[in-house]
């Protein structure tokens, strides 16, 4: 079999370079470029194994002591916990991007200059998923209400355009979708295209992620939420001076 080295160290080189730009990118850790292609010609050095003989127990040593000074020259150490965090997006980065690129190397006539470019494209994609999901996690919540001597658990997505109140008492509405219960409370509110009547009731305890939260609240019936997994729109009101821990 023919090996050619010069186009063994590109790929490698390429693969590495955009392992480690990725976890600059989802970590946001603003390191400058050049770390970057120094860390990546250092995991260059793989090609070691192309002519020195390693068991299995050596080569995976081998690898993990190469990955770990990649990322101490990349990202430098600052802690232990800041390490490790770089090290593990930079492991998950590596696997996905190699079963993307043994799926389309083995499964279509795809050339070399093809699988780089979408290696490319897919890793972009797939960063703009994760710091997506960054953006929003802060945003669900657990909650448990406590409803007419009955609890009810709901997945929560904290909407900061829900500022929903009883204009009479001033009580934050919280929405749920459910179709066992019947809002006693007659509350107008208004849209953009819109007024209308919402049915509520009143709620009696509210806890968040286990945490109790000492205020008044009523909540709205509503067949309207369309955020996929949530079944209950929180009002930022009630997180007014909250801190969750």
């Amino acid at each position: 079999m023919i090996l050619y080295l010069d186009i063994y160290f590109i790929i490698n080189y390429l693969f590495d370079f955009i392992s480690l730009f990725s976890v600059n990118i989802i970590l946001k850790r603003n390191t400058k470029l050049y770390k970057i292609i120094l860390g990546s010609l250092l995991g260059s050095i793989s090609l070691l194994t192309l002519f020195i003989r390693f068991n299995k127990i050596e080569l995976l040593f081998f690898k993990i002591i190469l990955s770990i000074l990649m990322i101490i020259i990349t990202f430098n150490y600052k802690d232990i916990k800041y390490f490790f965090n770089n090290l593990y997006y930079f492991y998950i980065i590596e696997i996905i991007l190699g079963g993307f690129i043994y799926l389309i190397k083995n499964n279509y006539n795809t050339n070399l200059v093809l699988i780089l470019l979408l290696s490319f494209i897919f890793i972009y994609l797939f960063i703009k998923r994760i710091k997506d999901l960054k953006n929003n996690y802060n945003k669900y919540l657990s909650i448990k209400l406590d409803i007419n001597n009955k609890t009810y658990t709901f997945n929560a997505f904290l909407d900061t355009g829900n500022k929903l109140i009883d204009p009479i008492f001033k009580y934050p509405i919280i929405l749920i979708n459910n179709n066992e219960l019947e809002g006693n409370i007659l509350v107008p509110y208004k849209t953009i295209n819109n007024e209308s009547i919402l049915r509520c009731l009143k709620g009696d305890n509210l806890y968040i992620n286990n945490k109790k939260i000492n205020k008044k609240f009523l909540v709205g019936i509503s067949n309207n939420i369309n955020i996929d997994g949530v079944d209950c729109i929180f009002n930022e009101r009630l997180m007014e001076g909250i801190w969750l821990i």
